[in-house]
């Protein structure tokens, strides 16, 4: 597996993930009756009979009307289309119905339970393979039609679908989808900085730390070759340095004279703006070391320059108070 497959692995590890992932864009009126609290990781390692693990394989269950429905998702992160994904699916589904059947979780009529297979896709060029596996299959003459096998898979291209609805409902599966799309800092601080107001929970500690970890290793190294990230360990720590990173390409920027005139006011106005950012990451770092800030400190803040809030900034990290914050030396 790639360190992509790992990460997003690792994402889809957690059920607000999965339940936000279909909630979110798979439009069919079944889901309203899905029972959420119930989601459960399945067992996806299973083996095939060529010997070969099934590692990257992410399978959840839950209720819907009253009995267990299986939600397969396959990541596909290739750099090309697969044009016989539909045959890799069904004999995907055959083996896990295999582990099924091992494991004695036949419905309560003895049947096999219904399965939800999801490629999730984050290739460049859109898919464009057969969704069915009829469709890859010789039209047979006569009856022999009816002995065709017919299989369709739910496909999520992540460069074609429209995340913007779900994440104005504060989907966690958009805000996803919306980072793997992001093509600069100041959008990816926006939706890590939402992230953050989203996941205040304790016990999303965890999936705090994989959005951290999936940006750290994948897709911060792709969108800012040229910046060494640091081990980051929080959402937090994410967002204090997109922010200090906004601030030092806009130094940059100015320095080396590439915006001048109209450009020059309106980088002025984005650089006021992305003070104010750098500002709420401070406050929020004072407030979670040194508990509610007086207000002294808050007013002091407001007030700030850019080369005062950077300073505090570093020192944050190392200062015993908060009184040595904002030493005079």
């Amino acid at each position: 597996m790639t360190e992509h497959d790992n990460s997003y692995k690792l994402l889809y590890s957690h059920p607000e993930m999965v339940r936000d992932l279909l909630v979110g864009f798979v439009h069919e009126p079944w889901v309203a009756e899905l029972k959420f609290e119930t989601l459960e990781l399945a067992s996806g390692d299973y083996v095939a009979d060529d010997l070969q693990d099934r590692h990257d394989d992410i399978v959840w269950r839950l209720i819907c009307k009253g009995d267990w429905l299986y939600i397969y998702i396959l990541l596909e992160f290739q750099s090309g289309v697969d044009p016989f994904m539909a045959l890799r699916i069904m004999t995907y589904l055959g083996l896990l119905y295999q582990d099924v059947i091992k494991q004695n979780k036949l419905t309560p009529t003895g049947k096999l339970p219904p399965v939800l297979p999801i490629v999730l896709y984050n290739g460049k060029p859109r898919w464009n393979a057969a969704r069915n596996i009829s469709d890859l299959i010789e039209s047979p003459p006569g009856y022999l039609r009816d002995y065709t096998p017919q299989l369709t898979y739910l496909l999520l291209d992540e460069g074609a679908v429209d995340e913007s609805g779900p994440l104005a409902l504060q989907n966690l599966s958009a805000a996803l989808f919306s980072l793997e799309k992001s093509k600069d800092t100041a959008n990816m601080l926006k939706i890590v900085t939402a992230l953050l107001s989203w996941l205040v929970s304790p016990r999303q500690d965890s999936l705090r730390r994989a959005f951290s970890v999936w940006m750290r290793r994948v897709l911060l190294p792709g969108r800012m070759p040229d910046v060494n990230v640091p081990e980051l360990g929080d959402l937090l720590e994410v967002k204090t340095m997109l922010a200090e990173t906004v601030v030092e390409w806009t130094h940059q920027w100015k320095q080396q004279g590439k915006l001048e005139g109209k450009l020059e006011g309106k980088l002025e106005g984005k650089l006021e703006g992305k003070l104010e950012t750098l500002g709420d990451v401070l406050t929020r770092l004072l407030i979670k070391r040194f508990g509610p800030l007086s207000p002294d400190t808050a007013q002091r803040l407001q007030i700030a320059t850019s080369e005062q809030l950077e300073l505090w900034t570093d020192r944050i990290l190392d200062a015993p108070t908060s009184a040595a914050v904002f030493a005079e030396h």
